[in-house]
């Protein structure tokens, strides 16, 4: 049998232990540790049928089941929802703050150096915490407060977030749906380096150039819509499920503790969301078996090069990241 979580160059094999709970971590460039699966929330984890109250039951759920990473943003109007079930996790003594890991996220209208400080505040009141784990810049695109273009290049952006981070308000800073040359970019004109990127990755949208070069120059990838066009989409794609299920028949799991264990072993961090209680225990157990190079690879076929998440009425602003349809 593989090494349970052989593909992570810049994994640790340190644990977080709380309440009986082994989660591990990866090591970020700056010496942080962040648990190696995120509960994702946003409007994916509560439907809009549903009220937001759904995301504070979930991050309970969640970390009652072991998961000790929680992934939020300022633009999913949940950070409230999130503190709160974090709240009630420490009042019941599952966790500690300490032993839990927190990311949220700087929308784009908030891109001017002197605005970030001033978002992150906000959103740490939100959260009812001192500080996060993790603070992102959401997307290199800028905007104004009511969503049309603006001109600010993320290099200043970044300024601001190199000083919250100097504050103490966040422990590390990154980015989220940067591509290759924004990475670049940044790294070359940066004091900090960014220790995660979070796009989307799953079996139906690999992203190998990404993961490689983040990988080649210390950066996690973090990486949402993990199930790709397995769940919730099968219509838009024609996709077999069949050599899925045979592996996971193989192990005893269900398909989708496969794909997530298949993006681990690729040295992604995956964020599945659910709302679903014992969904969200069956995506956190995934540290019981491991999947040979081979059917690794086998998945990877699935490959379509597609995006589940393309905001493409942002294409024509500046620093657009996607490909333009």
């Amino acid at each position: 049998m593989a090494p349970l979580v052989s593909a992570f160059t810049v994994l640790t094999m340190v644990y977080m232990v709380a309440a009986g709970s082994q989660v591990p971590c990866a090591e970020l460039s700056d010496g942080n540790l962040m648990p190696i699966v995120a509960l994702g929330t946003g409007r994916g984890t509560a439907k809009e049928s549903e009220s937001v109250d759904e995301v504070r039951k979930a991050v309970f759920w969640a970390l009652e089941a072991g998961y000790r990473h929680i992934d939020t943003a300022a633009v999913y109007e949940d950070e409230e929802q999130v503190g709160q079930g974090i709240a009630e996790a420490i009042d019941k003594n599952i966790i500690t703050r300490d032993n839990i890991f927190v990311t949220t996220k700087l929308w784009n209208d908030n891109h001017r150096r002197e605005q970030v400080v001033p978002a992150l505040r906000e959103s740490l009141k939100r959260l009812k915490l001192e500080y996060v784990d993790l603070y992102l810049i959401h997307f290199p695109v800028s905007t104004k407060e009511d969503g049309s273009p603006d001109n600010v290049d993320y290099l200043e952006t970044w300024q601001g977030m190199e000083e919250a981070k100097a504050l103490g308000l966040t422990r590390s800073i990154g980015v989220s749906n940067f591509n290759i040359e924004q990475l670049q970019r940044l790294l070359a004109n940066s004091r900090t380096r960014p220790v995660v990127n979070e796009v989307e990755v799953s079996p139906t949208f690999t992203q190998e150039p990404m993961v490689s070069f983040c990988q080649a120059n210390g950066i996690v990838v973090m990486g949402y819509s993990p199930f790709g066009f397995f769940v919730g989409r099968e219509s838009a794609m024609n996709l077999d499920k069949t050599t899925l299920l045979k592996i996971a028949e193989k192990y005893g799991k269900s398909f989708g503790q496969v794909i997530l264990r298949y993006l681990i072993q690729r040295g992604v961090v995956p964020i599945p969301k659910s709302t679903n209680q014992r969904r969200i225990a069956e995506n956190i157990d995934l540290f019981d078996f491991s999947l040979s190079e081979d059917e690794v690879a086998t998945i990877s076929q699935y490959n379509r090069n597609t995006r589940v998440i393309h905001p493409v009425e942002w294409k024509d602003y500046p620093f657009y990241p996607f490909e333009k349809e």
